[in-house]
């Protein structure tokens, strides 16, 4: 005989995994507070993005509350563990970027399985990567100038990221290959914490996503060298390319997706993708995104399931060349 589910939460989404009330799931998720859950620090380009973003998302849906909750920690998998294990009844979502993709070739063991254990939503948009050093460390206007410094005194400097086997630790392992220089890599518990010592001097230099840093650039507590993108950005255009500055194949920028549990029942799908679609959609959102430089151009569930496969196979690439791996 089937356990009878101990809570009535837990009974909405068993009945909407097997399709015996959607009706009432969609109703539950209509009226409890959807917990989003960013398995990224606070402070970092992702969080940055969906806290312009949650006002106009819980108008989407109605004035349902929204509540981030920052999960950081080994490379995402902290935060996606619990998304996975939350119930598939709508009221608990994530937002998951690159790493989402890179951990399956970086860990030797998952808690779980990126692509079976997650149910698409849609990959929302892109976010520039940004290199930037603290100047009182690396006083280089331009890659030209920095690539000086570096090659002046090779192993003299470091490099800071998210942490081991991240898209931040990759993408800084891809400029040091192409441009033929020698860092020493700092890993730290998430992006905040990182900056904090990149702007305090025992970091030299990193590779961020822009929204994160961009006060920082303004103040001049950091100085950006390049973007990572494959033209200069309308949000700063004074930042020029490293594929424009002698990286000519250097392009490489984080994107983020919403993802729920797996078996999310399809009407909660849609509406979840719909909400998403609208708040994106109105005029505050936009011109935020637009302000932090974020190409924001939602896809389909479907879509969605697609992209993440062929990025988990483009990074499985990259990660070998790299020779990055954890236990």
């Amino acid at each position: 005989m089937r356990p009878q589910p101990k809570t009535r939460r837990a009974a909405l989404a068993l009945l909407a995994c097997l399709g015996l009330g959607p009706q009432r799931a969609l109703a539950e998720a209509e009226t409890r507070p959807l917990r989003l859950i960013l398995p990224v620090s606070a402070g970092s380009g992702v969080d940055t993005i969906m806290r312009a973003v949650t006002p106009a998302l819980g108008r989407a849906l109605g004035g349902q509350p929204v509540v981030i909750e920052n999960l950081p920690g080994a490379g995402g998998l902290t935060g996606t563990a619990m998304l996975v294990k939350a119930a598939p009844d709508g009221l608990t979502l994530g937002v998951v970027s690159n790493n989402h993709v890179v951990n399956p070739s970086v860990y030797k063991r998952m808690p779980f399985d990126p692509l079976a254990d997650i149910t698409p939503i849609m990959v929302a948009g892109a976010t520039p990567f940004v290199l930037v050093v603290n100047p009182g460390r690396l006083p280089a206007q331009n890659l030209k100038e920095l690539l000086a410094l570096l090659r002046a005194r090779p192993d003299g400097y470091n490099y800071g990221s998210s942490g081991n086997g991240t898209i931040l630790h990759l993408a800084a392992e891809m400029f040091i290959d192409e441009a033929g220089v020698a860092l020493r890599h700092i890993p730290y518990k998430g992006v905040a914490p990182m900056l904090a010592d990149l702007i305090g001097g025992q970091v030299d230099l990193g590779i961020v996503a822009l929204p994160s840093v961009q006060a920082h650039l303004r103040s001049g507590a950091l100085r950006a060298i390049g973007v990572g993108s494959a033209a200069r950005l309308p949000a700063a255009p004074e930042i020029p390319t490293l594929a424009e500055q002698g990286l000519p194949d250097y392009q490489l920028e984080g994107w983020f997706a919403v993802v729920g549990p797996a078996r999310l029942p399809p009407a909660l799908v849609k509406r979840c993708h719909a909400a998403f679609l609208a708040a994106f959609a109105t005029p505050e959102v936009r011109e935020a995104m637009a302000k932090q430089g974020n190409l924001i151009n939602p896809g389909s569930p479907e879509a969605a399931a697609a992209f993440f496969r062929s990025e988990q196979e483009r990074y499985a690439r990259l990660v070998k060349k790299a020779g990055i791996g954890l236990d």
